[in-house]
């Protein structure tokens, strides 16, 4: 890239960041032969979607931020021919009994009559599993009709509700508390826990929080690829952004790392630094791969007005503490019945029954830690091993990826970062060792020069590393798949979903409609819509 005048038109588009919704974007542009560049601050591509070794020496490719795909479409991974395998876990979860950890709940997608066995042993009633069965079949026309839209133009709550034609259905996921549905269709505090993580990774909410955050959250939780499954990305989520990274660079796009992004006018000029100086772009539209705050600064560096851009965003608010590990095993459960492979291998619950789900949300809005910190974790490793060098799997080497919930960024700032990072690193633990036979610190793999193979990542951390404003992976509350009946969609970047006040700048990342976690789906309706007003223009 070299020095332009910021007046000269460099590229029809101009991308400001380099996640994988970026290089989404980028690859359908440059496919359909329009000139495309990123910016990315970063010295790689991929923002959150990528795979790191954290521990010098030590041979683990780990997902490090984002671990598991569900909403990816199978029409963005053809379209742009990409080389990825998502494989499918046969277990969906296991949930320890906090009242007495020595029996648990395993939900095995190839067994039914275990499961239901499984529900009997915690939950003394076997028809739990029965209905906790029947209220995953009930959503299920819900991810069939949805999930394919995600990739068309919005479509409008009324048709949305016409086309689903279940009322009580629709009030429940739409319209009502997700609490309400949850404690209708199950009886116990263990099983309504496990159907409301869904609605509470990364948001910081009640069962009954009258704003629906939980439900929009759940929404997307559940319908990803018509079935809600969620699949472990073969080689690691850096699989996934090297594969985008590969389809756009070979259709033409121009990427640009270590490009710092400094200022956005409305004349569509983009001002960055890089090691060869300051420099400036300009596309006749421009898309912001970066949350709704991080933009909101750049348009104000670049002297847009106020009135002409959007209104401040609240500044958003991430809830979770991410803790990778490694470990020389798995660790031992102190339910002797259930096989730790398959224990870990789905999604491993921990503390998270409704009432102890909404205590920690209160706990931590008034200010203090989670105590138990509700959790889940997920081991990688035994889906796909190949994201351990050859010794480590020789060796039997794990690794166990922990999120924690309900720790909202209120509770973390750059003061005591650090601090807060060793509590919850510390809270985390105490929480899994509730479950095992055995400390999980006595299987914590050690690098070279003795260090244990954990880390944590706070929100905090995320907003240094990533430039995610307040830990907030989905850039801002998310919001529903579909356009309200009185909403404007009088534009290609309303009807798709992506717009701002700004008639020549889109949003592409987590912070379009229908954005949030490793799909795409942002970055290719903000192509679908760029495309569709450079042809008008």
């Amino acid at each position: 890239m070299v020095n332009v005048d910021s007046a000269e038109l460099t590229h029809d588009v101009v991308i400001v960041g380099g996640g994988h919704n970026a290089l989404v974007a980028a690859a359908y542009l440059a496919r359909a032969g329009r000139s495309v560049a990123v910016l990315e601050r970063l010295d790689h591509l991929g923002g959150a979607a990528v795979s790191e070794e954290p521990w010098v020496g030590v041979e683990a490719r780990l997902s490090r931020y984002s671990y598991l795909v569900s909403l990816l479409p199978r029409r963005i991974i053809d379209d742009l021919g990409l080389r990825i395998e998502l494989a499918r876990r046969r277990y969906s979860s296991y949930t320890p009994d906090p009242a007495d950890p020595d029996r648990g709940i395993l939900v095995d997608n190839g067994d039914a009559e275990a499961t239901a066995a499984s529900f009997e042993r915690v939950t003394g009633d076997r028809a739990e599993a029965e209905r906790f069965a029947a209220f995953s079949e009930r959503l299920a026309p819900v991810a069939r009709q949805l999930f394919p839209t995600v990739t068309e133009p919005l479509r409008r709550r009324s048709e949305v509700r016409a086309e689903l034609g279940d009322d009580e259905l629709w009030a429940d996921l739409f319209e009502r508390p997700l609490g309400g549905m949850i404690r209708e269709a199950l009886s116990t505090d263990i099983a309504r826990g496990i159907a409301l993580t869904d609605g509470l990774i990364g948001t910081f909410a009640t069962a009954d929080d009258p704003s629906l955050r939980q439900n929009r959250c759940f929404l997307y939780h559940v319908i990803g690829g018509g079935t809600g499954d969620w699949d472990v990305p073969v080689g690691g989520m850096g699989r996934v952004s090297g594969e985008l990274e590969r389809a756009a660079r070979e259709a033409g796009a121009e990427l640009a790392t270590g490009a710092e992004v400094l200022a956005i006018t409305e004349d569509g000029t983009v001002r960055f630094r890089s090691a060869a100086g300051e420099s400036a772009l300009r596309g006749r539209i421009v898309m912001s791969g970066v949350g709704p705050a991080v933009l909101e600064r750049l348009l104000a560096a670049g002297g847009a007005p106020r009135a002409s851009v959007f209104e401040a965003p609240e500044r958003p608010e991430g809830a979770q503490v991410k803790v990778n590990m490694l470990l020389t095993r798995l660790p031992k459960l102190r339910d002797a019945d259930v096989d730790p492979r398959a224990a870990f291998a789905g999604t491993f619950h921990i503390n998270e029954t409704l009432t102890q789900l909404d205590a920690a949300h209160a706990t931590a809005a008034a200010g203090k830690l989670p105590d138990p910190l509700p959790s889940e974790i997920y081991c990688h490793s035994l889906t796909d091993p190949s994201i351990l060098g050859e010794s480590l799997r020789a060796a039997g080497a794990q690794t166990l990826t922990l999120f924690g919930l309900h720790v909202p960024d209120r509770l973390v700032d750059a003061a005591n970062n650090a601090e807060r990072r060793e509590e919850l690193l510390a809270a985390a633990q105490a929480s899994l060792d509730s479950v095992l036979a055995e400390p999980i610190a006595d299987c914590i793999f050690r690098a070279p020069d003795g260090s244990p193979c954990v880390e944590a990542r706070t929100t905090r951390d995320l907003e240094e590393s990533l430039g995610m404003v307040g830990g907030d992976i989905f850039h801002g509350a998310l919001s529903w798949p579909f356009a309200e009946d009185d909403e404007a969609l009088d534009t290609p970047a309303a009807r798709w979903g992506v717009a701002t006040e700004l008639p020549s700048l889109l949003v592409c990342g987590s912070g379009a409609r229908r954005g949030g976690a490793v799909s795409g789906i942002g970055g290719h309706n903000a192509a679908q819509a760029a495309l569709e007003m450079l042809s008008e223009a």
